[in-house]
């Protein structure tokens, strides 16, 4: 009986470690679930391969008569808070790990449906970045700015002549989904 026991345990033991070891496996493998957003922000197709959560600010600029377009910066962090991407003008979204980069342009947009004020919703197409290296973002097709809060350009009221070329960093932070 003992040995029945032994061999009973070790089996059990085998088969505990290999349905652990799926299980990793498998939430490894997963790939970020799509968001649920307007119909004019989905792409059409592709799958995201990445997601970061931004926080930094929009720049804006006075130019005598009102707050011109913004340019970001901003940190983009994973789940776990380590720093992925850096976003910039262009707009730009770099690789931290392996300088890989891409700009965007915007395809459509949507009022943010967070309370506040807060920058839009965005659908962007992407290229890569002339120079940048082969890496992380280089497939990138689509990127999705979601979830924001905040970013909005400060009253209109407080960019007169006299306050030309006047700068205003406004906070935000965002989602942003990375399309392949």
């Amino acid at each position: 009986m003992t040995r029945l026991a032994r061999l009973c345990r070790t089996v059990g033991v085998g088969l505990a470690a290999t349905t652990a070891t799926l299980a990793m496996t498998q939430v490894a493998n997963a790939k970020p679930a799509p968001p649920d957003v307007p119909a004019n922000l989905v792409p059409t197709a592709g799958q995201v391969f990445l997601v970061g959560h931004a926080k930094g600010v929009q720049i804006y600029t006075c130019n005598g008569t009102d707050w011109g377009k913004s340019v970001p910066r901003a940190d983009l962090v994973d789940d776990a808070g380590n720093l992925i991407v850096k976003h910039s003008g262009g707009p730009t979204w770099t690789a931290t790990a392996d300088g890989s980069a891409v700009t965007g342009t915007v395809q459509a947009s949507a009022p943010s449906p967070a309370g506040g004020p807060a920058i839009p919703w965005l659908l962007l197409s992407t290229i890569p970045k002339v120079g940048a290296p082969v890496g992380l973002l280089t497939d990138t097709k689509i990127i999705q700015r979601l979830e924001t809060k905040g970013g909005t350009a400060p009253p209109t009221a407080e960019c007169k002549a006299q306050t030309a070329g006047k700068v205003k960093e406004v906070p935000y932070k965002a989602d942003y989904y990375f399309w392949k």
